[in-house]
């Protein structure tokens, strides 16, 4: 990870070199150097070029050597094969700094992908903070700074933006100078040889000048890095994030891209949502949400306070208002007594407050005026449709004057195109989102909320679980070094002890006599149950008797079991049985796995037994380490936890051991990153605790997507 001291010569460099400065001002040098100037850049420029003389009216140099003194920056424009010579020239004259616009590498084959590894050692070796390569370049507002291979003068703002694609920085950049749309940042990552979306993160986390971070992402080098920047930065300010690649077509293209391994879908959601990270699925949506966190304070509660002059739109809001979990609140006594003053008596007067489509400019800022003081309410949102009668401009204006006074967030939708613009365009230009419909809106304001809950949440509380890490280290080690990948029973069930995992009297047994005897010292019923290295799930073989009561159904069973897995899988090697004690007889089964993911490390996931939960997608996932919280979460998540808490007079079932054995387990995955996978099916719980009745654990040496 790069230091904030380290980035600091790249987001706010004294003096610059661009390699590669060409006259040709279609040419990218000359593009740079043209930006730089447009934007009114202050430092010193060094523009390098064999030819020497001038370029834009800026003295130019005809190689590296003849810098007068070290730049904090050197840009790269060259053609690939001469990138890495002039990477090591501006190592020698002791950059800070270098961006690699030049694209070709990993993303091109494996001579490419070499080529960027050595980039990126020289790098690190030197001290040199890298950006790129294939980048479009950067922007810093606050400086002057556009030292990107884009068109066009961005807009001073507040919202800092990052993205995996140069081509949609472009397309990002023409878009907001049309919307008006400012940034205090822009930063294209290109292949991130050197610098990351964590080390972007952290370091405009830090920036006075950035009120909300944005971006596109298409896939994470070191998840584990990103997430604990993430958490440390959505404390204190908004993370808003496009994640491309979330189909197996996207997942392809992402790759072809940028070279990038690709981790599961599941797992940068379950990031982000560990993180804080608001996730959205359309750049309109993500534009949508970074104008209101820039222009509005956060709402400080759920209760929002709707004036229309239409009863439609104002239904609508309610609509989606009760989906995105935000509360119509009936306005306080006092607030009726002032409506019921200035409004007419057909009017509504509780939420939404219809104020009747005859509504003008005034009538709007009376009602504005009124609930902006209830203490019930924590943000607005004025709805306005074209009547015949509708003052635009003038209501417009009603409502730049009343949020000038008010503390609280407004928001508005003028609903309509032509004539409502002007009225828009001043509301825009005023700092107070105006939208086309109600419903984005309301989903502006319900992220405003969620943000405001999750910087004033309680401080996670992490916990290191007992366990004998030595004891589970010595049987990895032993196995690893016999090429075991599948744990046998026996040391499986080892490691689960170390870990403490609440497991039932288990005996491995290689014949129906054995078995027999194993019963009876353990005392019926017992439960048999197929073992063999090859059949990974019994329930593809039928591999699992239950409630069997008597020697004979014990010897039955055992025929039945390893003659049907015979007869099913031929090729299997069948070890013998288990005999385990049953488990309660009400108890409900959840299941409990973590996997390795290529970028985030080991994920967690919970559900309930069955194919139900699969077909269903009733699966909730989590990232270990895991916190309190973070138990507590995975398993009311689920949109069948009503089953556990209990339905229709049935007994709740022990929570608090569903949470200690996920706890048990992202310590297991935390402390051995050699253990693939983990499978807990079923795992028995009731109102009094939970067995794990049945585990599978794979171990193997794991590539994780780091840099």
């Amino acid at each position: 990870m790069q230091s904030d001291a380290h980035l600091h010569s790249l987001f706010n460099p004294e003096s610059i070199a661009i390699i590669g400065v060409s006259r040709n001002p279609h040419k990218l040098g000359n593009v740079i150097l043209s930006n730089l100037i447009a934007a009114g850049y202050k430092g010193t420029i060094f523009p390098v070029n064999p030819a020497g003389g001038k370029i834009l009216d800026i003295p130019t140099f005809p190689e590296i050597s003849a810098l007068p003194k070290p730049p904090d920056l050197g840009i790269i424009v060259l053609p690939r094969d001469k990138m890495l010579p002039a990477m090591k020239e501006l190592a020698e004259a002791n950059v800070s700094a270098i961006c690699v616009i030049t694209a070709g590498f990993r993303e091109t084959g494996r001579d490419g992908f070499e080529l960027e590894m050595e980039m990126a050692e020289l790098a690190r070796h030197k001290g040199i903070t890298l950006l790129g390569p294939n980048t479009l370049g950067l922007i810093n507002t606050s400086i002057g700074l556009n030292a990107t291979i884009a068109q066009g003068k961005p807009t001073t703002g507040s919202i800092a933006f990052f993205s995996q694609s140069g081509a949609l920085c472009s397309a990002i950049l023409d878009w907001a100078d049309g919307e008006n749309i400012g940034f205090s940042k822009f930063i294209s990552l290109g292949n991130k040889a050197g610098i990351s979306e964590a080390d972007v993160l952290a370091s405009l986390g830090e920036d006075p000048d950035t009120k909300v971070i944005i971006g596109y992402l298409e896939s994470v080098d070191d998840g584990q890095e990103f997430l604990k920047n993430a958490q440390a930065v959505t404390n204190k300010k908004p993370i808003i994030l496009i994640k491309a690649g979330t189909t197996q077509a996207g997942a392809r293209a992402t790759s072809s891209h940028t070279g990038a391994l690709a981790g599961s879908v599941v797992a940068s959601t379950a990031a982000f949502k560990q993180a804080g990270i608001i996730q959205v699925d359309t750049l309109e949506s993500l534009f949508d949400l970074a104008r209101a966190f820039a222009e509005q304070p956060l709402p400080e509660g759920p209760n929002l306070t709707v004036v229309t002059n239409s009863g439609g739109p104002g239904i609508l809001a309610a609509d989606a208002c009760e989906a995105a979990n935000l509360n119509l609140a009936r306005p306080s006594s006092s607030t009726l007594e002032t409506l019921t003053e200035v409004l007419p008596p057909f009017a509504a007067l509780y939420n939404p407050i219809d104020i009747i489509g005859d509504a003008k400019a005034e009538r709007y800022r009376a009602t504005l005026e009124s609930v902006a003081t209830d203490s019930m309410t924590h943000a607005i949102l004025v709805l306005l449709t074209p009547t015949a009668s509708a003052e635009i401009t003038e209501t417009a204006q009603a409502i730049i004057d009343v949020a000038q006074t008010c503390d609280k967030p407004i928001f508005a939708s003028f609903m309509g195109d032509e004539r409502i613009g002007p009225g828009r365009d001043m509301l825009l230009a005023a700092g107070i989102p105006c939208y086309s419909y109600p419903e984005p809106a309301v989903r502006a304001i319900s992220a405003m909320h969620a943000q405001y809950q999750w910087e004033h949440r309680p401080y996670p509380v992490e916990v290191c679980f007992r366990r004998d890490k030595g004891r589970a280290e010595r049987t990895i080690r032993t196995l690893m070094k016999q090429g075991i990948t599948e744990l046998p029973f026996a040391d499986a069930m080892n490691i689960a002890m170390a870990y403490e995992l609440p497991i039932p009297e288990t005996r491995l047994v290689r014949t129906s006599d054995q078995a027999v005897r194993a019963a009876k010292k353990l005392k019926y019923p017992v439960a048999l149950k197929l073992v063999s290295p090859h059949i990974p799930s019994r329930g593809d073989v039928d591999g699992v008797a239950l409630d069997l009561a008597t020697p004979r159904d014990v010897r039955d069973a055992w025929l039945d079991i390893t003659a049907r897995a015979q007869r099913k899988r031929p090729d299997a090697y069948i070890a013998g049985c288990l005999v385990q004690t049953m488990g309660p007889i009400k108890a409900r089964e959840v299941v409990i796995r973590f996997t390795q993911d290529p970028q985030f490390g080991p994920l967690v996931s919970f559900s309930l037994a069955g194919p139900s939960s699969e077909v269903l997608d009733d699966v909730s996932y989590r990232l270990a380490p895991l916190t309190l919280q973070d138990v507590q979460d995975i398993v009311r998540e689920i949109k069948s936890f009503p089953l556990l808490r209990g339905i229709r007079g049935e007994e709740p079932v022990s929570l608090a051991a569903i949470e200690d054995i996920l706890l048990s387990i992202s310590q297991m995955a935390t402390d051995f990153p050699e253990i693939r996978e983990v499978e807990l099916n079923p795992v028995l719980v009731d109102a009094e605790g939970a067995l794990v009745t049945d585990l599978r654990l794979t171990i193997g040496s794991f590539f994780r997507n780091v840099t």
